[in-house]
């Protein structure tokens, strides 16, 4: 069976109503949330059985989304982000992600840094061929750097003016969530994709494995344009298929260094990482491609399985 994967990463509607329907020997559900069409295929000839599983999964994306999204009010990141420097308690969950973050950022020497979303005010990349202004974001880098904010579990104390954004590690999340929930309600065979981050149990029935179609950043929007196979494990890509700019014709992506607050330069154009859990493979790839020119460099060195496009 073959799962497209996809590395769209913006935000939209809640998630929509599931969807099943049966293919070869699996049953393949789809509904959308984190604006991204998910899919869980199982492998079992149990119709009830993969309509139950189903509505695990959407339910848990959808729980997480409506929990960890910045495009959400009431949640816990739209309290942090509008705190106004007040100190805000964390759960136990959100505590656990934040520390998360706090690893990444310090394997990544400050590259991946949940403060820097609010650069994407100053850069949209539609394919246009528009940069952003340098004064512009010079003044706004002063809103970056978790160094600026107090941590200490569960409370966290942010400047007026700043944001965190969990996006880069929040979809990766829910597919982890979710798979963990599907795993402990059977035995049977299963992939959960979200976006193209995903997560795959183990072979099928038949003894073979899934195979994951992931798109070719200089072929977008052709379907699976080309194609892995995976056993077990989390895989997730982080590219500039879809989100880029062209200026002076050079193309920038839309992963940004938040230390200089530019695109990073010199990375593939595409890092795919199969490793234990999603949220390692999403985590290794981005991480990757902020180290630019040394993307595979710093992969060999995790001795991962990776492809670079």
């Amino acid at each position: 069976m073959t799962a497209a994967a996809r590395t769209q990463r913006t935000e939209g509607p809640p998630t929509a109503a599931p969807s099943l329907t049966r293919v070869a020997q699996h049953y393949l559900g789809r509904f959308a949330a984190m604006a991204s069409p998910c899919e869980l295929l199982v492998d079992t000839d149990d119709a009830a059985e993969a309509a139950a599983l189903l509505q695990i999964v959407a339910k848990e994306a959808s729980r997480i989304e409506a929990a960890f999204s910045r495009y959400r009010t009431g949640n816990i990141v739209h309290r942090i982000n509008n705190a106004g420097g007040q100190t805000i308690v964390m759960d136990a969950e959100c505590a656990e992600l934040i520390d998360y973050a706090v690893t990444c950022l310090e394997i990544s020497g400050g590259k991946f840094d949940i403060t820097s979303g609010v650069l994407r005010r100053l850069w949209t990349f539609d394919g246009g061929n528009h940069s952003a202004d340098p004064a512009a974001v010079s003044a706004l880098l002063e809103r970056v750097g978790w160094h600026r904010v107090t941590w200490r579990r569960p409370e966290l104390t942010m400047p007026a003016g700043m944001e965190i954004d969990l996006g880069g590690i929040g979809k990766e999340y829910a597919v982890d969530r979710a798979a963990a929930l599907i795993a402990a309600a059977t035995e049977r065979a299963f992939l959960v994709n979200f976006g193209g981050d995903l997560f795959a149990s183990g072979v099928c029935r038949d003894g073979n494995p899934w195979t994951v179609g992931v798109e070719d950043p200089g072929r977008t929007g052709e379907a699976a344009t080309y194609k892995l196979e995976v056993e077990r494990g989390g895989l997730a890509t982080s590219g500039d298929a879809r989100r880029f700019l062209m200026v002076e014709g050079k193309r920038l992506g839309h992963i940004l260094n938040p230390i200089t607050g530019w695109p990073v330069e010199g990375a593939p154009r595409s890092v795919t990482v199969l490793a234990h859990t999603c949220m390692e493979a999403g985590t290794l790839a981005t991480l990757a491609t902020l180290e630019g020119p040394r993307a595979r460099a710093f992969l060999e060195e995790q001795g991962v399985r990776f492809w670079l496009a």
